[in-house]
């Protein structure tokens, strides 16, 4: 559809349950889809949130919710951000408009949110392990409990996802695993998977009759154990090699459209009673029913404001360049000049803008899919035969390569440049995205050099210098817009390792801040000097390995007051190590860490994060005056 379809939303109003779904007839759960999804449409336009792949699986959700005794049968969605209809269902269309707004509905399933969440996700590849562990312990209690993995959007990529089969196969337990099969991640999926699903269909005969078969025999289970016996022959025979997910001993079942509710019932009611691994694999379209979100994936992902009725995206006011622009051009800028530099990301391209790189050098870029670990590992093996590679991986992504890190990169001292994206505080995606403990996991690695811009052009000045620098070099940077910093065609300049800088002069306190979050730090400096006769120094570490120990010891001896401000976790950061310097030196004097204190930040716009947290500028203005 090009334009939505105002509606009075008669049906939707009178779904407040599972339960209530299942009193409607299929004619009516056609037009509930419909209403289901313009109301997505209609709430994601004023308040942003991840639309196209919700709008993906409104047909599916409502089918599994009609067909499984939800909550006590378990659902777990991959990629949480597919689950808008699920929360819509589930008791929560009123609470919708609250989505990702600070004390409202959380953008992905929280166990802690609803019954009906059986298991938090926000990363991926993880709901097969989980579903696995859910069905287990439903046999090991002897309950009849059904459980469903829904997994999607390039998930299966990931190596977890491959864990779990694995394990999963090896059992006998009632588990469903649905691939949600749209070719896309954010970005268009890559890899030999996709390739290998995109030919699966060559085998649609084959699939539809065993599919047909296995429905009818569901309730004659030794009639059944011999047909599937005999289908492995006759597999054998006529497509010469087993279907991967058979493979791990997962019964396969499609191919199926997605988007047909009637089907969809018709196959979910005769698989939910076969006690055993089972795969069904669908199709269907991401931003299915929105005509811009399904002609532009990618972008209709998460879209921000938007008009519902055109579909014209709503910009921002601000022209300041995003962090992630000046990665994207650096990088493109740098590779121009420099044959061995090469660049990798885990399916966000177009999220970190390598796709600038990709485009014009498609040969020197490697979208792995969503496989952190491999990411670090393959740059790794890049780094050893000669190349420089630059590895961009959000923040809180990097968290599940942590290991690959520290023994494949770190260890041997390769010289690899991780580019962490979204570091800090990200806003409405909340506690499972905040890039919050980067500083902290990698300041204590052996050979790793910690860096982090306060501006535009200390990003491209650190890029720069990471690509001459022969050792781990990780440079993290925040979400969203910079402070406004000319840095196009500069000059390049390579940066001191470990040495920070003085910005301005003080009396008796000096804050020290690290990152982007001196922005906020220079104003909040500014706002009490304009009312005050105090005068406070500023100093920007830019390093949190190694620290600037001569900067330190300046300030040792200058200033009796400091406060520390970083946009991370104070427990192991940059503060902690501050405090560690001065009293292994004996300074006396008073030192105040601000950043995230030992808790899991809720989701919110990031001023107001930064405002519960207590390192807004108002934050750093009342400690700050606390010393005076």
């Amino acid at each position: 559809m090009n334009q939505t379809q105002h509606t009075t939303y008669d049906l939707l109003k009178r779904i407040n349950s599972p339960a209530d779904l299942k009193q409607l007839s299929i004619e009516e759960l056609k037009t509930y889809c419909q209403q289901l999804r313009q109301y997505i449409i209609e709430e994601c336009s004023k308040n942003p949130g991840h639309l196209a792949s919700s709008l993906g699986v409104v047909e599916l959700t409502v089918a599994l919710h009609y067909v499984y005794d939800t909550p006590h049968d378990k659902l777990i969605w991959d990629v949480g951000h597919q689950a808008y209809a699920h929360k819509i269902i589930t008791a929560r269309r009123d609470l919708f408009p609250t989505n990702r707004k600070l004390g409202g509905i959380s953008g992905f399933p929280r166990i802690a949110e609803s019954e009906y969440d059986a298991f938090g996700a926000g990363h991926s590849s993880t709901s097969i392990s989980a579903a696995y562990g859910m069905a287990m312990a439903a046999q090991l209690r002897g309950e009849d409990t059904r459980v469903v993995a829904v997994i999607g959007d390039g998930a299966m990529t990931g190596g977890l996802a491959f864990e779990g089969l694995n394990n999963a196969g090896d059992g006998k337990s009632n588990l469903l695993v649905i691939l949600n099969d749209n070719e896309m991640a954010i970005d268009q999926a890559t890899g030999a998977l996709k390739r290998y699903l995109a030919h699966v269909s060559a085998s649609k005969f084959y699939n539809g009759f065993k599919r047909r078969l296995w429905a009818l025999l569901a309730h004659i289970p030794p009639v059944l154990k011999f047909c599937r016996k005999a289908g492995n022959a006759v597999k054998q025979g006529l497509l010469q090699n087993s279907n991967l997910f058979e493979s791990f001993n997962f019964r396969y079942f499609g191919l199926v459209d997605g988007h047909n509710i009637e089907e969809l019932i018709r196959i979910l009611s005769s698989l939910k009673d076969i006690k055993e691994p089972k795969l069904l694999h669908i199709i269907t379209t991401k931003g299915k029913g929105y005509t811009p979100a399904e002609d532009n994936q990618s972008v209709w992902h998460a879209p921000g404001r938007f008009n519902p009725d055109t579909g014209e995206r709503i910009p921002s006011r601000s022209s300041a360049a995003r962090y992630q622009d000046v990665f994207g051009e650096t990088l493109l800028e740098l590779a121009q000049q420099d044959d061995a530099i090469v660049g990798i990301t885990p399916a966000m391209p177009s999220g970190c803008s390598m796709n600038l790189m990709m485009q014009k050098m498609p040969h020197r870029c490697f979208d792995v899919g969503i496989a952190e670990g491999h990411a670090v590992t393959f740059s790794a093996g890049l780094a050893a035969a000669g190349m420089h590679p630059v590895c961009n991986i959000y923040s809180s992504f990097m968290q599940r390569a942590y290991d690959n890190v520290i023994h494949d990169v770190a260890l041997q001292n390769l010289p690899v440049t991780f580019c962490l994206d979204r570091g800090g505080l990200v806003g409405e995606d909340g506690a499972t995205h905040h890039g919050v403990f980067d500083l902290a996991y990698f300041s204590c690695v052996p050979n790793m050099i910690v860096a982090a811009p306060m501006d535009e052009l200390e990003l491209r000045n650190m890029l720069y210098t990471a690509t001459k620098t022969p050792s781990p070099y990780s440079i993290r940077y925040p979400r969203g817009e910079g402070a406004g910093v000319q840095w196009r065609g500069a000059k390049w300049e390579k940066i001191p390792t470990g040495r920070g800088r003085k910005l301005k002069s003080g009396e008796r306190i000096a804050v020290l801040s690290i990152g982007a979050v001196g922005n906020m730090a220079a104003k909040a400096i500014e706002q009490i000097e304009a009312t005050s006769q105090e005068k406070i120094a500023h100093y920007d570490l830019r390093f949190a390995r190694p620290l600037d120990e001569e900067l330190l010891h300046e300030v040792g001896k200058l200033y009796s007051k400091v406060v520390t401000v970083e946009d991370g976790v104070l427990r192991g950061g940059v503060g902690e190590a501050v405090v560690k310097f001065f009293n292994d030196h004996d300074y006396d004097l008073k030192c105040i860490n601000l950043g995230i204190k030992d808790c899991f930040v809720e989701h919110g716009t990031p001023q107001e994060l930064y405002a519960l947290s207590g390192y807004d500028q108002q934050g750093i203005i009342q400690t700050v005056k606390s010393l005076m």
